[in-house]
């Protein structure tokens, strides 16, 4: 994910600015920039491709200045261009942006027909170009941010500085995290303390919502209201395992609130919003020609594959098989001409997911990767890549690599429809108009965090824990059973929940939650009337759904978590956060290694 980085200092920015950048290569990039206030007006320095670039840019131009802004970009809207790199800015306000402004299309109408200009196709540039309007109107640096603000929808962190104004920054989160740095008659923003460890120990974390105005003595905090808060100053240590956390007790926790950063890149990347079309990257083979899918993959993937098979089928009728990689490769089946297969990985490491892509070429299928990391043996081996934005993953249980899968499926599924004449323009439009509402709706689950840190207390003590759902959201059921298993050690299983009368109800008795996964749509009443069934033979009924499904749930229920209500093509992915969450703070209670948990590795490399 981008990389966010601020100073107001007594020196040189630029310097200071570059170095801390490179302490966030990690996350992964594709251009950079630096923008500062110089004699009373913004300067940049841009560059595409890695630091060094950048690094010789401020060589050959040197800039000026005590204040200003830094980002690394991992392109999700926009070509990786000088051009698309940040920061953007006009004559009198420059901003770095980690995100989505998932409204930028509407907005930017606006400006353009209010006389705005604009040379970037980012959503970004509808933010700069916004504060910028309203200071043509007379507002101040920081009444304009305010009201920008106001207006923004999406998942977001920000920073800005201001021509005229050398002493001033605001900066701003809304789901992505921003730590600001104090120091000696200095002040410091960052994506996470890991960037800002050589300049200070004294960090404070803006909450969701929250913007901050720095100024050379110090900052003020501010919630989304507007209203001035408070927000502690804590010291923390300067080593990365420490650091990289943020204010997160755990690497899980904050990469579960990255969520909707990491959906509102990956679908950026896929999807043109102007359109309302999926743009995948040229892929070597014809999809309108596959003759069959075969997915593999193991653990979360595999589940992540699972809610693809069922897209793949019912958007683009193409048959499609799911295996978990350590059986498939050794089944040795038959494989169809003309066929696809079809891998998903985080690391692009995993041995039996690596031996199954190995087969499947051995049997003459073309073959396409969803990888998390681009330049993995898998990436390497196949015949084309889709990324996931997720950016490093340090928790050992996937988290939001998992979701990151989902969008790239749901997309990849969109295009093979189109491709093939199943799904119209029209309905492509109505899928990826959901698909672009999930990280904001993403976030709102986010909301629901101590509601689900009390509902663990009930799942805590148990010995068994039983996970129904129906369709899509029958794969998530077996998601959110292994996250209770890996980091809580609470026996859990995934059902079908109409198979649930074919066995499984056995189980249930009073001291046994069920956990339904269970939104509304068309399978809805189908799961009810399972529900029903387990909750007349004593089970405790744990119900995630949305505001007509509680209702509806209401009498069955022992309790529920409303979650926002969303197109059922989507529902898999916003409703895998919850079981995750959940599984977390369980972990949390029970006492367990979250990130570590134990005979688990994160890449499993061997057999």
């Amino acid at each position: 994910m981008c990389g966010i980085v601020g100073v107001i200092g007594g020196g040189p920015a630029a310097p200071i600015i570059l170095e801390t950048l490179r302490r966030l290569e990690y996350r992964g990039y594709d251009s950079a920039g630096i923008a500062t206030v110089v004699d009373g007006a913004i300067a940049r320095r841009r560059a595409s491709g890695k630091l060094d670039n950048l690094a010789e840019a401020l060589a050959r131009m040197k800039l000026p200045g005590s204040t200003g802004i830094g980002h690394t970009r991992w392109a999700t809207h926009g070509a990786p261009t000088e051009t698309n790199a940040h920061p953007h800015a006009t004559a009198r306000v420059a901003v770095v942006h980690n995100g989505i402004i998932e409204n930028h299309a509407e907005l930017r109408a606006e400006l353009e027909r209010a006389g705005q200009v604009f040379v970037t196709e980012t959503d970004t540039e509808t933010v700069v170009q916004l504060v910028d309007l309203l200071l043509q109107q007379g507002a101040t640096p920081v009444e304009a941010a305010r009201a920008a603000l106001a207006r923004l929808h999406g998942a977001y962190a920000l920073a800005m500085v201001f021509s005229g104004h050398p002493d001033l920054m605001v900066g701003a989160r809304h789901g992505p995290p921003l730590a600001v740095g104090f120091g000696e008659d200095e002040m410091f923003v960052g994506s996470d303390a890991l960037a800002l460890a050589p300049l200070t120990e004294r960090i404070a974390y803006l909450e969701d919502g929250d913007w901050a105005v720095l100024t050379r003595a110090g900052a003020e905090f501010f919630d989304a209201s507007g209203a001035k808060v408070e927000r502690a100053i804590k010291r923390t240590a300067l080593t990365g395992a420490a650091v990289g956390k943020g204010n997160f007790r755990h690497f899980m926790e904050k990469e579960l609130h990255e969520h909707p950063a990491v959906l509102g890149d990956t679908l950026r990347r896929m999807i043109n919003p102007g359109t309302r079309a999926v743009a995948l990257p040229e892929l070597p083979f014809d999809l309108a020609a596959v003759s069959r899918i075969t997915m593999s993959a193991c653990g979360s993937a595999f589940y992540a594959g699972l809610v693809g098979r069922t897209w793949l089928e019912t958007l683009a009728r193409i048959p499609t098989d799911a295996d978990v990689a350590s059986e498939f490769r050794y089944r040795t089946p038959p494989m169809p001409q003309g066929g696809l297969g079809l891998l998903v990985s985080q690391s692009g490491e995993t041995a039996d997911t690596l031996a199954a892509l190995r087969y499947m070429r051995a049997e003459g299928q073309s073959t396409l990767a969803v990888l998390n990391v681009p330049e993995s043996s898998m990436a390497r081996e196949s015949d084309a890549v889709l990324d996931t934005v997720a950016g490093p993953e340090i928790g050992v249980a996937s988290t939001k690599a998992f979701t990151a899968q989902l969008a790239v499926l749901a997309c990849f599924a969109l295009a093979a429809g189109r491709a093939r004449g199943t799904l119209s323009a029209e309905q492509e439009a109505a899928a990826t108009t959901a698909l672009l509402e999930i990280p904001e709706k993403a976030a709102a689950v986010l909301d629901h965090d101590q509601h689900i840190h009390r509902l663990a207390a009930r799942i805590a003590e148990a010995r068994d824990v039983l996970y129904l759902g129906r369709g899509a959201c029958f794969p998530i059921a077996m998601e959110g059973a292994l996250k209770l298993k890996e980091i809580s050690y609470i026996h859990a299983e995934g059902y079908a929940a109409g198979e649930m009368k074919h066995g499984p109800i056995a189980l249930i008795d009073p001291r046994v939650p069920v956990i339904a996964i269970a939104p509304s749509g068309p399978l809805f009443e189908k799961t009810a009337s399972n529900l029903q069934e387990a909750a007349a033979r004593g089970g405790q009924m744990i119900v995630f759904s949305d505001a007509e499904g509680a209702a509806k749930l209401k009498g069955i229920a022992v309790e529920t978590v409303v979650l926002p209500a969303v197109d059922p093509f989507v529902a898999p992915i916003l409703y895998a956060i919850p079981v995750q969450l959940l599984a977390y703070h369980v972990a949390v209670l029970k006492g367990t290694d979250v990130d570590q948990p134990r005979n688990l590795a994160k890449s499993v490399t061997v057999e």
